[in-house]
């Protein structure tokens, strides 16, 4: 067993603030850092120290491997969690957490380094039988290596960085024509995201659904999938809208998603939480995409019908303790919808600036994890995430019919938000056929006045008409008998606009870039 007292969040926002609060619920002392223009944050306020790493950029500060560890030896942490996004994926950062005699909240670096290189880990998938769409073993050389492919498999062929993320670095082909020009696009925008151009090429399942799975596995050779997850309704191939468990899949697409995923992980020697990802074609064909190794922004709904708590387990695997085996069961639905500080009228435009009014919705089934308060400014040069809305009932009609209520109450303002989004998906029959003809009195609240009352774009593909069934082992649980169908283009108008303990210390951290005073408690 690997015990650790004090653990460094090596992140910012309202995954900072999650972390935390389980760290506090596991008695465990927490360590913030922060950027200058996160002086203020929620997170900041919430952990016992804080060191500033100054900067006003992610590469001044979240992502100077050097400056954290120095935090973490000035405040004497000995554990180190890496959150989602800025380094967390890193293998270099996890191998020098270790270097510096401190447990790593993690995947180990091996791990990370074949699945978070997709050839690597499209090699594991095909090793261990996972599904798949026809692709390249390898990098592809050139654009006539890409010409070839499309000629013997067909288009449309999906372009993508190896080494991508976050939708970045992909460039769909539809006419053979386009291909060069789409190549050289695809190396660039790779080198500028990720400073390596190398792409590779596989079959592109048209409309596809995005599903994937919740997985937990400990240096014990034990592998849980804690839950599926629908993720199709995207923007830019970035997700806005999440559910678990994934709804409309037959009880024979459960267990392969669910063999595949625990073989995949077991193959890579995987250890802690992590994502495997996969497209579902509209004739039911499933692909794998790619592992994240990493807690996923949506891990929220996995919980709530899991009854874990994923940051928890993640402590106990790092600690070297055992799972329980058997996959838990699930229990009713859970949607999320990420508040993001952007213009839907705007193409999503990202929209900096002070938050003057924020009042979240409660009630049975409602839970809000959120970095911000009335009063912080959202900074342009990080993540817009403000906060995630997450809905729970019994069934998935229960579960939508509280989200709208919910998402009636939300107040945010002073920037711009998806909220007005949001609010015009759930009138969409396409993404809620459940609340298809329901009238204001079966709404558990009406819009508020300036809501859209048009269509709302989605990106959900045509599904079928089979309702979700359980996997091998699982009591059945709730279904639904409609299926929606067709995608419509986005309508959104441009919107009108823990503690904190006496004896949290600050420490200055020596780097060259931290200045000014140290943050104030305030009480909230």
């Amino acid at each position: 067993m690997t015990g650790f007292s004090k653990v460094l969040v090596a992140n910012r926002g309202e995954i900072a603030v999650r972390v935390i609060r389980a760290a506090h619920d596991e008695g465990l002392a927490a360590v913030a850092v922060y950027a200058e223009p996160d002086r203020g944050a929620l997170h900041v306020e919430m952990a016992d120290e804080v060191v500033p790493l100054g900067g006003a950029t992610a590469a001044e500060s979240y992502l100077d491997i050097a400056k954290i560890l120095e935090a973490a030896r000035l405040t004497g942490a000995d554990a180190v969690h890496p959150g989602y996004g800025f380094l967390s994926e890193n293998a270099e950062f996890a191998r020098a957490v270790g270097e510096a005699g401190l447990v790593w909240i993690g995947p180990p670096p091996a791990a990370i380094e074949a699945l978070g290189d997709k050839v690597s880990a499209r090699r594991i998938a095909e090793k261990v039988g996972a599904p798949l769409a026809p692709g390249t073993v390898d990098p592809v050389r050139d654009a006539e290596e890409v010409l070839r492919f499309a000629d013997e498999h067909g288009l449309p062929v999906a372009i993508k960085a190896a080494h991508g993320g976050g939708g970045r670095g992909i460039k769909v082909v539809r006419e053979r024509g386009e291909i060069p020009a789409l190549y050289d696009s695809a190396v660039r925008e790779a080198v500028a995201a990720f400073g390596r151009g190398e792409c590779f090429v596989e079959r592109f399942l048209d409309a596809p659904r995005h599903v994937e799975t919740q997985c937990l596995a400990d240096a014990h050779g034990t592998v849980v999938v804690v839950s599926t997850r629908d993720c199709s309704l995207q923007r830019r191939n970035q997700k806005l809208v999440e559910e678990a468990p994934a709804p409309f899949l037959s009880e024979e697409q459960n267990r392969e998603l669910y063999r595949a995923s625990g073989a995949l992980l077991r193959e890579a020697g995987y250890v802690g939480a992590g994502t495997c990802e996969f497209l579902v074609g509209r004739d039911g064909t499933i692909s794998f995409l790619e592992v994240n190794t990493r807690l996923q922004v949506e891990h929220p709904v996995s919980e709530e019908v899991s009854g874990l708590d994923l940051v928890a387990e993640q402590f106990r695997i790092a600690r070297g303790e055992r799972l329980t085996p058997g996959h838990p069961e699930i229990r009713g639905h859970s949607l999320e919808f990420r508040l993001n500080g952007e213009d839907p009228g705007r193409d999503f435009l990202p929209s900096p600036g002070t938050i003057t009014r924020f009042e979240v919705p409660s009630g049975p089934g409602v839970r809000v994890d959120a970095g911000f308060r009335a009063g912080d400014v959202v900074s342009g040069a990080f993540d817009s995430l403000i906060a995630k809305l997450v809905v729970t009932g019994g069934s998935r009609e229960q579960a939508l019919r509280r989200a709208r209520r919910a998402l009636a109450e939300l107040r945010v303002e002073g920037v711009p938000t998806v909220l007005p989004f949001h609010r015009a998906v759930l009138e969409e029959a396409a993404f809620a056929p459940e609340l298809a003809g329901a009238d204001d009195a079966g709404r558990g609240g009406a819009p508020p006045p300036g809501s859209p009352s048009t269509r709302a774009g989605s990106r959900r593909s045509s599904r079928g008409s089979s309702p979700r069934a359980p996997p091998p082992g699982r009591r059945p649980g709730p279904t639904s008998s409609s299926s929606p169908g067709g995608a419509s283009g986005c309508p959104c108008r441009r919107p009108s606009g823990r503690r904190s303990p006496a004896s949290r210390r600050t420490t200055t951290c020596p780097a060259p870039r931290a200045t000014g005073s140290p943050p104030r408690s305030r009480a909230w």
